[in-house]
C-alpha cells in the first residue's frame, strides 16, 4: 500500500467507514487477476460507497483515461458482486481519482471524479484541526498518519 493509499485508508476508517484496500478482482482462468482496486470504503450508517484510485503517475491524460476507465469499470462490476456482497446491486458508487493535480479544465477521468492530493489533504486537515490539541482529544494510535497531522497542526499541549 502506498503512502497515499494508507492516508485514504486511515481517514475513512477513522470516519467510521468499512474499508478494504488492494483488492484483487476478476480471477482469470489462466491465473492472475483482471484488476486490483485500491480503496473501497462503505459507510453503513449513510449507505455511502466510495471507490478511490490514488495515483502519483506522470502519464499522459490519454493513458490515464484508459487506465482509470478500466479500474472504475471493474469497481462497478465487482464491488457489490465480490467485495461487499450484502449491498444491493443498484447502490450508487462514488468513484474518485486522487491525482497530483486537478486541472481547472478537467473534473473527471475514466468516469470518476478528480481531486488533487492537496484538495484531499486539505479536507483531512480541516477534520483533524477540529479535534484540537492531542493532550485533550488525541486521534487513536491506530491512525499514525492522522495522528502525526494532529501533532503538526495543533500540537500536543499548546496550540501551534
Amino acid at each position: 500500500m502506498t503512502h497515499l493509499e494508507q492516508l485514504v485508508y486511515e481517514y475513512y476508517d477513522w470516519l467510521g467507514y468499512l474499508v478494504k484496500h488492494n483488492i484483487k478482482v476478476g480471477r482469470l482462468q489462466g491465473g492472475g487477476w483482471e484488476m486490483e482496486l485500491d480503496i473501497i470504503a462503505y459507510n453503513p450508517n449513510t449507505n455511502h460507497l466510495i471507490h478511490f484510485e490514488p495515483s502519483l503517475d506522470a502519464d499522459s491524460w490519454d493513458k490515464r483515461e484508459k487506465r482509470f476507465s478500466k479500474k472504475f469499470d471493474a469497481g462497478k462490476k465487482y464491488i457489490t458482486d465480490s467485495i461487499f456482497k450484502w449491498l444491493k446491486d443498484d447502490v450508487e458508487i462514488e468513484q474518485i481519482a486522487i491525482l497530483i493535480t486537478h486541472p481547472k479544465t478537467r473534473n473527471t477521468i475514466g468516469g470518476g471524479k478528480i481531486i488533487s492530493i492537496d484538495e484531499f489533504v486539505k479536507e483531512i486537515q480541516a477534520k483533524v484541526i477540529e479535534k484540537g490539541i492531542m493532550a485533550e482529544n488525541a486521534i487513536p494510535e491506530q491512525y499514525p498518519l492522522l495522528r502525526t497531522m494532529q501533532l503538526i497542526t495543533k500540537g500536543y499541549y499548546k496550540k501551534l
